[in-house]
């Protein structure tokens, strides 16, 4: 038996190499951490929003879905403690083939949802606006006598 089995031994593992993988143990200065840029990522958007810098809509759109994104990645990584290293990679992986895949259902779901009245409404000639007359079924204009 080799010295560390012997002392493995000795301190009653029973001669087992147990050293099993618990995930990342977070300290409080990791915590802070990560409370401090969840205060920032959410004090930054709300002043943007409330003291009307941005006055386009759809930039002030995008600047505030960026901020919540890296907001997200901020919990994941000092709440969740999701990295490349635990469980080999394997969370992180399933994270981000859950992003793309709620990220394809949500493009699709838009997508769909705009083009709808486009491509789902007919186009009904026979109905005339209120006042004109509707034209001929045979496409023939006769002129009232």
């Amino acid at each position: 038996m080799s010295a560390q089995h012997t002392t493995h031994a000795a301190h009653g593992h029973g001669g087992h190499d147990d050293h099993h993988d618990d995930g990342p143990h977070s300290t409080l200065s990791g915590y802070m951490t990560g409370f401090i840029l969840s205060v920032i990522l959410t004090a930054i958007p709300f002043w943007l929003v409330m003291a009307k810098v941005i006055a386009d809509r759809n930039t002030a759109v995008l600047v505030l879905g960026a901020f919540a994104v890296v907001q997200i990645v901020v919990h994941m990584v000092y709440f969740l403690h999701m990295n490349g290293k635990i469980e080999g990679g394997w969370t992180m992986l399933s994270t981000i083939f859950t992003v793309v895949f709620v990220a394809i259902a949500i493009a699709g779901t838009l997508w769909v949802m705009f083009h709808m009245n486009a491509n789902m409404m007919p186009d009904h000639p026979q109905i005339a606006p209120a006042g004109q007359q509707a034209p001929a079924a045979g496409g023939a204009h006769h002129a009232a006598p």
